[in-house]
C-alpha cells in the first residue's frame, strides 16, 4: 500500500423513504446525505477538494445526468470545486471511492467527498427492472425479459447446483439473517418487516419464484437512497484529529482494495467456471475467479492473509445466491461449502466472520448507486464502535464487497484501525 487514506465518517438517508410520495427528487435526495455527513463529522464545505458521485442510472430514472455538477449546489464554498460522476452499474459508489482514493494516496487532494445516490421509486417496478437491465448486457441478456436479474443471479444458482450442488434452505437462512439484521439498524429498508427462514422456503402468491431457484425473499430491494463519505490524506486527517481531540491512530483508513472485472455476460462467467473445473484434476475452484481475485488482491495490500483477519463483512447480496458465493470466495468456507459456515451459524453477529450485521441490500436497502458508499459508511462505524444495535463485538478490521452487474464489476475494500 501506499499512503494512508482515512475515513473521517459520513451519513447515509432513510431507506425507507419513497422520495417522489414525498415530492422530492434527486436533488433533495443529495443534499440530505452531504448536509447530514457535514454535521456529523464537523466538515466544512470550504474545505472539500474534490466531489465523487457514484450513480448507476439518473439519466434513466429521474432524466437527470451530470450529476457531479449538482453536487456544488450543495454550498457557495463548493462552487469551482472538481466534481465527476462514476458509473458500474451496483459497483458505482466503490468505484467513485476508489477513483477519490487515488487522487489522495497521489497526493493531488487532502479531502474528497463521495456521493452515492440512487432514486429507484421514481418509475413502476417492469420499466425499474427494465433499467436494471442495463446493468447487464443489455442486447443478449435482458432486452425483452421481465425482470432480467433475478434470473441472471438464478443463473448463479444453477452454476452452484450443477458445481457443487445447492440447497434452498441454505439461501432461506442467509435471507432469513439479513432481515433480523436489518430490524436492528434504524436506518434500514426492512426494518419493521418481518421475515422468517419458514417464509423464505415458502411458495406461492407470497414468494412466487421469479428466476430459476430465486424467489422474492432472495432478491435485495428497490431503494431511494443516498451516503455519503469522506476520505481524507493523513496530513488532513491530523489536522482533523487534533481539532476534535481524537487520536490519529484511532481513525479508520484504507488498509487495502482490489478491483477486477469479469466478462460481462453471465454465460461467459459460467463457462469460465466449468472449463475451470474440468482442468482442476477434481479439485473445486471459485464459481467466480474474477470476484476472489478481487479480495485476495486487498487481502495482500492489507496485509493479512485472510478470513481469519477480519472481524465483518458487508457483502452485495443483491440476491442470497451471490452471498452464498461471497462466503466462500472470502474464505469463510472451501468453494462448494458455504453451506458449512451457514449451517455453523458462522454469518451470524457473533459467529466466527458476520456477515451484513447491516442488513445488507436485501435488508438495508439497495439504491444502486448509494451502496458502495453505505457499505464502507457501515465499515467506518463497525470499526469506531458507532454501529449502535447491530454492532460486531471489538470490531477493528472489516471488508466490504461492492459487484456491478453480474458479478462483473468487483470492488473491495478493507477498512481498519491500527
Amino acid at each position: 500500500m501506499g499512503k494512508k487514506v482515512y475515513i473521517l465518517g459520513g451519513y447515509q438517508t432513510d431507506f425507507a423513504r419513497n422520495w417522489s410520495k414525498e415530492g422530492k427528487g434527486l436533488n433533495a435526495l443529495m443534499m440530505e446525505a452531504m448536509d447530514g455527513a457535514f454535521a456529523a463529522t464537523s466538515i466544512k464545505p470550504k474545505d472539500v477538494d474534490t466531489i465523487h458521485v457514484g450513480n448507476f442510472a439518473g439519466g434513466l430514472y429521474t432524466m437527470q445526468g451530470h450529476m457531479g455538477a449538482m453536487a456544488v449546489n450543495n454550498s457557495e464554498d463548493l462552487r469551482g470545486k472538481p466534481t465527476s460522476r462514476h458509473e458500474a452499474a451496483c459497483a458505482s459508489g466503490a468505484i467513485a471511492t476508489l477513483m477519490a482514493r487515488a487522487e489522495i494516496e497521489a497526493g493531488i487532494y487532502d479531502l474528497a467527498m463521495i456521493v452515492g445516490v440512487e432514486m429507484m421509486k421514481s418509475v413502476d417496478s417492469k420499466r425499474g427492472g427494465d433499467f436494471l437491465g442495463t446493468a447487464a448486457w443489455y442486447e443478449k441478456e435482458a432486452k425483452g425479459v421481465e425482470f432480467p436479474f433475478p434470473k441472471l443471479f438464478g443463473k448463479l444458482g444453477n452454476l452452484y447446483e450443477e458445481l457443487y450442488g445447492l440447497k434452498y434452505e441454505h439461501l432461506a437462512e442467509i435471507s432469513a439473517i439479513n432481515y433480523e439484521n436489518a430490524r436492528k439498524n434504524p436506518k434500514a429498508q426492512t426494518r419493521d418487516w418481518y421475515m422468517s427462514k419458514e417464509h423464505a422456503c415458502s411458495t406461492g402468491q407470497y414468494n412466487m419464484a421469479v428466476g430459476g431457484i430465486i424467489r422474492i425473499t432472495d432478491c435485495s430491494q428497490v431503494t431511494d437512497g443516498a451516503a455519503s463519505i469522506f476520505l481524507a490524506s493523513e496530513k488532513f486527517a491530523e489536522k482533523y484529529a487534533k481539532k476534535h481531540g481524537l487520536k490519529l491512530k484511532n481513525l479508520p483508513y484504507i488498509q487495502g482494495w482490489g478491483h477486477a472485472t469479469a466478462p460481462i455476460l453471465f454465460d461467459d462467467k459460467a463457462m469460465e467456471a466449468r472449463l475451470a473445473q474440468s482442468k482442476s484434476s477434481g479439485k473445486k475452484v471459485y464459481a467466480l475467479p474474477h470476484t476472489r481475485k478481487a479480495i485476495t488482491d486487498a487481502y495482500k495490500r492489507a496485509g493479512i492473509k485472510g478470513a481469519k483477519d477480519l472481524d465483518a463483512v458487508e457483502t452485495h447480496d443483491c440476491f442470497t445466491t451471490s452471498e452464498y458465493a461471497a462466503i466462500e470466495h472470502f474464505g469463510l468456507a472451501a468453494p462448494g461449502e458455504a453451506w458449512k459456515a451457514i449451517e455453523k451459524g458462522d454469518i451470524r453477529i457473533g459467529g466466527k466472520l458476520p456477515f451484513n450485521p447491516s442488513g445488507g441490500l436485501i435488508g438495508a436497502g439497495h439504491p444502486v448507486g448509494a451502496t458502495g458508499a453505505r457499505q464502507l459508511l457501515d465499515a467506518y462505524k463497525q470499526v469506531t464502535g458507532s454501529a449502535g444495535d447491530y454492532q460486531v463485538k471489538n470490531a477493528k478490521r472489516v471488508a466490504t464487497l461492492n459487484i456491478g452487474g453480474s458479478a462483473t464489476t468487483n470492488v473491495v475494500h478493507i477498512i481498519g484501525v491500527d
